[in-house]
């Protein structure tokens, strides 16, 4: 079995609870935003995010957790530069790994992406 954290609102996570097929997955947690279930620290094998009402569809591929980590420090206003001392990697890393933010939420440009992450509910401010 599957432990799973759900993430968003209590209407979001109702939806998503109602459509998990019983017994496939089992809800380890719930929790309003994503630093707050990655703060739980809970043993589970994923974390499942809610799409808002008003935001496209599940991405066709997830953030991996690194991605998550530069889009964290992309709300932040940092450059890639920052970015990388902050995260011990190189600026092109941060670049390569920008690229795929913003290719996997469809954004234009890293403001975008930044708009897109905090609409979907995968970053706050």
């Amino acid at each position: 079995m599957m432990r799973v954290v759900l993430v968003g609102s209590p209407v979001e996570r109702a939806r998503l609870r109602a459509g998990l097929a019983t017994g496939a997955l089992e809800v380890a947690g719930e929790f309003a935003t994503l630093p707050l279930a990655r703060a739980a620290a809970l043993d589970v094998d994923a974390i499942l995010i809610a799409a808002r009402d008003d935001s496209p569809g599940p991405l066709p591929e997830a953030l991996t957790p690194r991605e998550i980590d530069v889009l964290e420090l992309l709300v932040e206003g940092l450059s890639n530069k920052t970015i990388a001392a902050r995260l011990g990697i190189s600026d092109q890393t941060v670049k390569f790994h920008v690229a795929s933010i913003s290719g996997k939420l469809g954004a234009a440009n890293r403001t975008d992406a930044v708009r897109r992450a905090i609409r979907r509910g995968l970053v706050t401010v």
